[in-house]
Parts: structure tokens; sequence; C-alpha cells
């Protein structure tokens, strides 16, 4: 019975309100080839789909940012900073993709990784 309870913990997705997240490799992988933005909390990439439909985010960190720790702060921060920002500034039908960077995206100052998303933003979706 607890083996199952740890299965159902383990196992639940994370949400970002007012957002869909991206899953597959496929999405990631057309997301890198369009545009992006570098800025010096995390790296912004956009790929416009076509249609009216949701704003969808996805996050990676690569072993470049820290270990699992490290990455997974980065990532909450980044989750934070799209649910906050994005969900508002964000253009529907396009799919965004936020890259920690190595020292930064844990580090940084959290009105700073706000800023730099709008400033990304303003770059990808000219």
């Amino acid at each position: 019975m607890a083996c199952g309870a740890f299965l159902f913990l383990a196992c639940a997705m994370v949400t970002v309100p007012g957002l869909e997240i991206l899953r597959s490799r496929a999405d990631f992988l057309r997301a890198a080839r369009g545009r992006r933005a570098a800025m010096p909390g995390f790296v912004l990439q956009a790929w416009n789909r076509g249609d009216q439909g949701p704003v969808r985010i996805g996050f990676t960190c690569s072993k470049k940012v820290g270990n699992a720790v490290a990455r997974n702060r980065a990532k909450r921060r980044l989750r934070e900073v799209a649910r906050i920002v994005l969900a508002n500034e964000g253009q529907p039908g396009y799919d965004y993709v936020m890259v920690g960077r190595a020292q930064n995206t844990a580090s940084r100052d959290f009105a700073a990784l706000q800023d730099d998303l709008r400033a990304a933003l303003s770059q990808v979706t000219r």
C-alpha cells in the first residue's frame, strides 16, 4: 500500500497555471529550430505553431547548471517566472522553451529574471 502511494506521488505532473507544459521531445526540438534570445539568466527558444492555441512552455537545465538539486531549483525559478510573466504576455500559438544557464539561473535576482523574460519575449516575437 505504501509503495502505491509513493508511485502516485512520484508520477505527479508539474503544472503552471494559465500555460500548457511541453512534454514531448519533438516539441522541444521544434522550439530549438525557432527563434531564440540569450539572456543572462536563461535562453528563451520560441516556435510559432501557426495556430491560435494556448501558450505552451517547456523547461530544461543541463548538467552544466549543477547537480540535481541545483537543476531542480533553477527549473522551479523558471516555472515561477513563466507563471508570472508568460501567462500574461506570451503570444497565443507559440511554444516557448526556457533553458537554464550555468551559475546564473539559480542565483540571479528574481526581478532580473522577470525583466530578462520580458526582453526575450520582445526579441523572439518581432
